[in-house]
């Protein structure tokens, strides 16, 4: 007898346990990532980590023992990406002393926390573009085991580039030759970074900035570049990146011609040269800076102390107390004039955009930043709301390779899956409440309270 009531716990917690694996989302209105019409009455079947179907309610039934959850009056969207994120940064005013007090906190709490807020933002993947190698990797490594909680991360490492700083020697790694900008590449590599992080390729010679392309690529490796300057810009063409970051971060008024006309060359050959040219504009930081200082509220908001000690959250707080007087920003009111030129620049030359932020950097915190960006995105750069849920969905999974996996809302693939009370096609900043976030079949926030049994 009390074999038999031990063997019927077992089977009643094991039915338990596997109608927890097996969810179907309900009701709401799905953009799958894919750019075609939505989805009304969408029903989402998830079975483990995967997806196993996508209908409507009147096309696909949901089978007996699945947990039903409501997505009635959502939008219901793949998880979003993060397309340069910078974990081992929390919005800190002074870099030099962030670097010098806490890189020893880096692996263990300053970049798991900033992983968990990329989360529970509806972040299911990021680019972490700039960190020590070995926090890198460990944290990486923990998040990919489940040992703690974040978005799939896609890493860099150390920035490559042609002179450092001491104080920046622990995340940033100086180039002297071509040999030696291989032998980098090889160690980013073995470490099992999947992307490097180039920058001041117009300071290097040409055999070493293309070494690091050339190497990169044998080892499935992708190369974002820095497009600061117009130079970097040409360099990087001719040696072939796959994806410029920012907007350019000067006061010039656009792209030089010659630049926008190299831009165009290199968007027709299209598929030729492996594929679309990306590029992350990280606009919003610029765009909002100067409403920031007018209006600093948002600062205030305690989203972005999780998982922080109180000594590093009152040391943020203490570093950002005058946004205005930051030397980090004061050319940034001049640059706000040049961004939509900038971007509509871009646009015309058929380049794919990617959403990234820059976040981390200050006053950029990870629980507000991707949101942020869409916003300005949608509202101020007048670029599609389609457009740009694809370029925090669908795009950056192709640009990374893994549109098999992820990026999109369908059958095979992995279950990141976001949904928002509204409708985000007309009022996109209702993202900066994600009610729900599923990551790999798990469900990490609901009804817009973080589920902290899987946090």
């Amino acid at each position: 007898m009390k074999s038999l009531l031990t063997l019927l716990v077992l089977l009643t917690l094991s039915a338990a346990a596997h109608c927890q694996d097996q969810k179907a989302l309900v009701g709401g209105r799905l953009i799958d990532g894919f750019g075609g019409a939505p989805l009304a009455d969408s029903v989402i079947l998830v079975n483990g980590d995967r997806i196993e179907a996508v209908g409507t309610v009147e096309t696909l039934a949901v089978p007996d023992g699945y947990q039903v959850i409501s997505t009635e009056g959502m939008s219901v969207l793949p998880g979003l990406w993060e397309s340069h994120a910078h974990l081992m940064i929390t919005g800190h005013a002074d870099y030099p002393h962030w670097q010098r007090t806490y890189q020893g906190r880096f692996a263990r709490e300053i970049m798991p926390a900033s992983a968990v807020q990329l989360l529970l933002a509806g972040i299911t993947s990021a680019r972490d573009l700039g960190a020590p190698l070995e926090a890198s990797a460990e944290v990486k490594r923990r998040i990919d085991s489940g040992e703690i909680p974040g978005p799939r991360m896609f890493m860099s490492g150390p920035f490559l580039q042609h002179e450092v700083e001491e104080w920046q020697a622990g995340y940033r790694w100086a180039v002297k030759g071509e040999r030696d900008a291989r032998q980098k590449v090889r160690q980013l590599a073995e470490a099992g970074m999947d992307i490097v992080k180039l920058i001041d390729q117009d300071k290097m010679t040409l055999e070493e900035a293309s070494a690091i392309v050339d190497e990169a690529h044998k080892h499935g490796l992708k190369v974002v570049a820095h497009s600061h300057r117009p130079d970097e810009i040409r360099v990087g063409l001719k040696i072939g990146v796959d994806n410029f970051e920012h907007t350019g971060l000067t006061t010039a008024p656009e792209y030089p011609p010659d630049v926008i006309a190299a831009l165009r060359e290199r968007t027709a050959t299209g598929r030729v040269a492996g594929g679309p040219l990306y590029w992350t504009p990280t606009v919003e930081g610029l765009w909002n800076y100067t409403n920031t200082v007018a209006n600093p509220e948002h600062l205030d908001n305690d989203c972005w102390h999780r998982g922080l000690s109180d000594d590093l959250i009152q040391d943020i707080k203490a570093s950002i107390q005058h946004p205005g007087q930051l030397g980090y920003s004061q050319l940034t009111p001049l640059r706000k004039p040049t961004l939509k030129r900038k971007i509509n620049q871009l646009r015309d030359a058929g380049v794919v955009f990617l959403v990234g932020t820059d976040s981390g950097i200050p006053m950029k915190f990870h629980c507000q930043s991707t949101w942020n960006e869409l916003d300005v995105w949608v509202r101020i750069m007048d670029i599609p709301p389609m457009q740009v849920i694809r370029s925090a969905t669908y795009w950056p999974s192709v640009m990374m390779g893994v549109s098999d996996q992820w990026g999109t809302v369908s059958a095979g693939k992995y279950a990141d899956i976001v949904a928002v009370r509204g409708d985000v096609l007309r009022y996109i900043n209702l993202l900066s409440r994600v009610d729900l976030v599923m990551k790999g079949g798990v469900v990490y926030k609901r009804e817009g309270v973080p589920v902290e049994a899987n946090l």
